[in-house]
């Protein structure tokens, strides 16, 4: 017996779950531009500021591990929910932080509770059938990445005029309307676990371990987000000294700038929808080297650094959209897990290349800062060359 597939999720539907992403996963970033504030306000030296954006996506990557698989188990709607109110709960925590330890402890809470998206994305996934599936999902993650390259603006404007912790207490309090709104609307989905939450843990090295396609992906991914984390990091302390001098709203407009790489998401999806997936990813990992490759001649020119980021987000966005499509095809009944695995390990790229800038920024400045990205992405590029030549992607 032929089984059908889902009829496509209306449009309505697809819109607010794109802007449930868009508004939770701005968590994790609206540090990226506050660090030369939050820094000093907690205590923490000039060693150790970038430690304020990798503490959160290290939570982030384990959030990915110990609470996504969760979405194979448990009833998702309730999942979604509870743990977007955790997140809360953390966002005002760090708000209220006065010292660097405490910060950072609240800043790991608000990594781990901001996997809630990776809970949707996977969901969308499931509601879609496969001919659009790489169009519905990267609709949605259009509505992520915006969330991310908006998240950078709206921070840094918030704290010029009310200060960084009222960054913190606005995102909660959006966190808490999201809440009630998805309890409301979203419709229920009851995935058939077998075994317990142990169980569905320790079978993440097996997933990870017989699926190829899974680790190539997640290395290309694992890089190209590493030379993002780099360039996102270092920019806003790169303006804000000389020749610049950029105020926290210099900043947010120029981060506002990067936002147009959003529109590669959905472009992404239809692409490898229509079987261009290498393509996509070749054209994805050339822009991220190129956008470095101008960053570094173009350091004195505001233009140019912007040029470069609107290239760079839209790099990083091709491949993570083709890549999920990529992963999505595996085992449904394992697509939590799948994705929570995609994730966990391109975010730790993403922790690695925040922890490499303060000393890269230290000891070579700038140049420093454009060659650790361009090497990311030429590494990425690498990869993918010798997979493509066996007959792979």
């Amino acid at each position: 017996m032929q089984t059908s597939e889902p009829p496509p999720p209306s449009r309505g539907l697809v819109t607010l779950l794109a802007f449930a992403c868009a508004a939770v996963v701005g968590s994790i970033y609206y540090a990226q531009p506050l660090v030369g504030l939050i820094a000093p306000q907690v205590g923490l030296g000039d060693g150790a500021a970038s430690l304020v954006v990798t503490l959160t996506q290290l939570g982030y990557a384990a959030g990915l591990l110990l609470l996504v698989p969760l979405g194979d188990r448990l009833e998702n709607r309730a999942l979604v929910v509870g743990t977007i109110l955790c997140g809360a709960v953390a966002l005002l925590a760090t708000a209220a932080a006065s010292t660097g330890s405490t910060f950072l402890a609240a800043a790991l809470a608000v990594g781990l509770t901001s996997t809630s998206v990776q809970m949707i994305v996977p969901f969308a996934a499931h509601l879609s059938p496969e001919r659009m599936r790489g169009a519905v999902v990267g609709n949605v993650m259009a509505g992520l990445v915006g969330g991310i390259l908006l998240a950078r603006p709206f921070a840094s404007l918030v704290a010029h005029h009310a200060g960084w912790r009222a960054v913190f207490v606005a995102s909660a309090c959006l966190n808490v309307a999201l809440a009630a709104l998805l309890w409301r609307l979203l419709p229920q989905r009851r995935p058939h676990p077998a075994g317990s939450y142990g169980a569905l843990l320790r079978s993440l090295w097996p997933i990870l371990r017989d699926n190829p396609v899974l680790q190539r992906r997640a290395f290309y991914q694992a890089c190209l987000f590493g030379a993002f984390a780099i360039f996102w990091t270092a920019v806003p302390l790169h303006l804000a000294g000389p020749p610049f001098g950029f105020t926290q709203d210099g900043i947010a407009v120029f981060a506002l700038v990067g936002a147009a790489g959003a529109l590669a998401a959905p472009i992404a999806g239809r692409l490898a929808d229509r079987g261009h997936g290498r393509a996509a990813t070749l054209a994805g990992m050339a822009m991220v080297f190129g956008a470095f490759v101008l960053a570094w001649f173009g350091a004195g020119s505001v233009a140019a650094l912007a040029v470069a980021g609107i290239v760079l987000d839209a790099g990083v966005q091709l491949n993570m959209i083709t890549s999920q499509r990529a992963i999505y095809g595996l085992d449904p009944a394992q697509r939590s897990r799948v994705n929570g695995l995609y994730m966990a390990l391109f975010f730790l790229g993403g922790a690695a290349g925040s922890a490499l800038v303060s000393p890269v920024r230290v000891a070579f400045g700038w140049p420093g800062i454009a060659a650790a990205g361009a090497v990311a992405a030429l590494l990425a590029t690498l990869l993918f060359a010798l997979a493509s030549r066996r007959g792979r992607d």
